[in-house]
């Protein structure tokens, strides 16, 4: 964590949060607390991919998996993808 820096703007430090650990973080979450992009953590990977290379689908499970441990400003605000269009339908169904 101390040489990682946000691979779109440059910023530096990031947060690190663990949400399953074993020997080495196995999953989590780097986030960029100036533009808001998250990066996971899966395997022991962090996956710090520029976001046209990144996969909506599997960064939404991860998110919905996870979304317990994850700051709200990144469930609604994360960059590239968020929950935030769930949360407007579900909360358009009630």
């Amino acid at each position: 964590m101390d040489i990682l820096a946000c691979p779109i703007d440059k910023y530096y430090p990031l947060e690190l949060h663990v949400f399953q650990e074993k020997d080495e973080i196995v999953e989590g979450m780097i986030i960029c607390p100036k533009c808001l992009r998250w990066y996971p953590i899966h395997d022991e990977i962090p996956e710090m991919l520029p976001d046209e290379l990144r996969e909506e689908k599997e960064e939404l499970l991860f998110l919905r998996k996870w979304k317990n441990k994850i700051p709200k400003t990144i469930l609604s605000e994360g960059k590239p993808f968020s929950l935030k269009e769930e949360r407007k339908a579900s909360s358009m169904n009630c």
